[in-house]
Order: C-alpha cells, then sequence, then structure tokens
C-alpha cells in the first residue's frame, strides 16, 4: 500500500480500538468484524466487501510492529488525517500547506502528489519519492525512519491474490500457480488450510528499490465445501444416520473416512440423536499432529412404516408407557 493510503486512513478507527490498543485487543477486533463482513455471510452485499477489505489492510498494517510504529510516525508528523486534495479554504490547513514549507512553497502553493511515477506532475517524482527525502527511506515502508537524508533501500510494495481450492485438496496441502503483475508464483498451500485463511508468502510481493527487499505476497484461500466432512481444526467432522434400533441396541457401523475408504465404529447401546463419536487419528495431518473423525449420529425416524414395522413399534410404546421422556426438561424448567 502507498503513503497516501497511510495519510489518508485511519486504521485504528476502522477496527474500532484505540490508538494505545494493545496487539490482543487489535487481533481480537480483526477477527470479530472480519467474520462479520467475510463475503461468505455476505453474499452480493458490496458495502461489506469493502469493509472486509478495509479491516483486513488495516490488521496488516497494525498488527506488524514495525509498520506500526512507521504509521504513527507517519500521522503524528502529518497531524492527523487533515489532508485534502486541493487545500482547505479557512479552516484547518490542507495537506498542500503542511508539507508546502518543506519544497520551497508558500502557504498557498499548490503541490500535486501521485503514488506513481509519470508526466503531468507538479513536482518530479511521486508521492512516495516526496516522503521518502522527508523521511529518509522511501515509500513502501518509509524505511529508515525519520531524520535521514537520500534515497536509501525502498521495500517493495505487498501484494494480494486469491485461489480456490477443492476441499480434500486443502486439507492435504497443495502447491498452486498464480499471475502476479505479469509473472507466475508457485504458492505452496499447507495441509489443512481453513477457508479465507491468509498465507503469506515472503519476497514474493513486487520487488524493492534500491537494493530494498521485495515485498511479499499475501494469498486468501477459498475452500469449496465438501458434501460429507467439515475441518475443525485438524478434525474431521461428519454426520451419520443410523437406525433406531442400531441406536437403542448399539452397533458397530462403517462411516466414510476422507480417503475414499471406511473404518468401523461402535455405536453403543442407548446413543441420543446428535451425540458425537471420536474415530482416533483418522482427522488430518499438519505441523501441528494428526486430528480425530468426529463422528455425529443422527437417528432417522422412517417415513413410512409396513404392519409388521407399525405393530412392532406400537408394543414397544406399550412396552415403555411407564418412562415419562420429558420429566427432566419439566424439571429442568421450573428451576
Amino acid at each position: 500500500m502507498s503513503g497516501q493510503d497511510w495519510l489518508e486512513k485511519d486504521y485504528y478507527a476502522a477496527l474500532g480500538v484505540p490508538k494505545d490498543a494493545d496487539q490482543a485487543a487489535i487481533k481480537k477486533a480483526y477477527r470479530k468484524l472480519a467474520r462479520q463482513m467475510h463475503p461468505d455471510h455476505n453474499p452480493g452485499d458490496s458495502s461489506a466487501e469493502a469493509k472486509f477489505k478495509e479491516v483486513g489492510e488495516a490488521y496488516s498494517v497494525l498488527s506488524d510492529p514495525e509498520q506500526r510504529q512507521q504509521y504513527d510516525q507517519l500521522r503524528a508528523m502529518a497531524g492527523g488525517p487533515r489532508f485534502s486534495g486541493a487545500g482547505a479554504g479557512g479552516g484547518a490547513a490542507g495537506f498542500e500547506d503542511l508539507f508546502g514549507g518543506a519544497f520551497g512553497g508558500g502557504g498557498g502553493q499548490r503541490v500535486r502528489f501521485s503514488t506513481g511515477g509519470g508526466g503531468g506532475q507538479d513536482m518530479p517524482g511521486g508521492f512516495e519519492d516526496i516522503l521518502g527525502g522527508l523521511f529518509g527511506g522511501g515509500g513502501g515502508g518509509f524505511g529508515g525512519g525519520f531524520g535521514g537524508g537520500g534515497r536509501g533501500p525502498r521495500q517493495g510494495a505487498d501484494l494480494e491474490a486469491v485461489t480456490t481450492l477443492p476441499f480434500r485438496q486443502a486439507t492435504e496441502g497443495s502447491t498452486v500457480s498464480l499471475s502476479v503483475e505479469g509473472r507466475t508464483v508457485n504458492a505452496r498451500i499447507p495441509p489443512g488450510v481453513h477457508d479465507g485463511q491468509k498465507i503469506r508468502l515472503r519476497g514474493k510481493g513486487r520487488p524493492g528499490a534500491n537494493g530494498g527487499p521485495a515485498g511479499d505476497l499475501v494469498v486468501t484461500v477459498r475452500v469449496t465445501p465438501h458434501p460429507v466432512f467439515t475441518l475443525d481444526g485438524n478434525n474431521l467432522r461428519e454426520t451419520v444416520p443410523v437406525s433406531f434400533d442400531e441406536a437403542a441396541l448399539g452397533a458397530q457401523i462403517e462411516v466414510p473416512t476422507l480417503d475414499g475408504g471406511t473404518v468401523r465404529l461402535k455405536v453403543p447401546a442407548g446413543t441420543p440423536s446428535g451425540r458425537t463419536l471420536r474415530v482416533k487419528g483418522r482427522g488430518i495431518t499438519t505441523s501441528k499432529g494428526t486430528g480425530d473423525l468426529l463422528v455425529t449420529v443422527l437417528v432417522v425416524v422412517p417415513q413410512k412404516l409396513t404392519g409388521a414395522a407399525r405393530d412392532a413399534v406400537e408394543a414397544f410404546g406399550v412396552a415403555t408407557a411407564g418412562e415419562d421422556v420429558r420429566a427432566d426438561l419439566r424439571a429442568q424448567a421450573r428451576t
């Protein structure tokens, strides 16, 4: 992102945190807003998508201690977000008034800035080149701190990309090829990546200037849902239907696994619908270890009964007529 972004955007306000917020508070605020504004939760809502990108940009700066310090110093020197493209008229000073003296101009002199080179500018060089002369560094990170001189090495800008993986490929890990500003970047996606997770590839962003390091490439991974499995950390989850007699009497059943096979699972007698059973070591393997397969049992009620089946159910009802399955519910309601 450019230096002008830092001057014009209040990242603390974007995350709703004070300027002295610690890293834990910043991370908590970002996670809350990112969940609320995620495009998957707000399909077709362009304002939510824009806010999602805004909080992501704010977090990328404020979560990095070095970038946060540079951001705070720049805005402190500039006096906060009081800038205008055409100067201010009578009230707070505009951007040109604030920096006019640095370029030999008076209070009313206009200086036009740009984040890129090219012709048509009133001053040579881009906006970041101008700031580089003031702060002893260049645009990308305002590297060198304040008070330096000359144009030293400048770090390249961070870039963003998005890739979509099938669920199975995301759990196993994959290498994908991304087109980034006319070049191909091979990105290694680790096993167990979650939908919306960001992978930072160091040095794969825009090249630096004057011998400075390249920026990073931040890859957002989209994961296609699976019809059977979901991911819960290193664990896999699935819901398996069982019949009433299997749940009531207990049974050994076979449940599918992600590798295309099956595993035998013991359903204890008296298992209620909704109970989750665990199969050790049949989750996914990541750098944090291997997870488990979590199987949620769903007791299926037949939609149609044969005569014999109906007679059997009615006989069961007669045999258990003395049991009140809602007794505990009423007792808890009275507490």
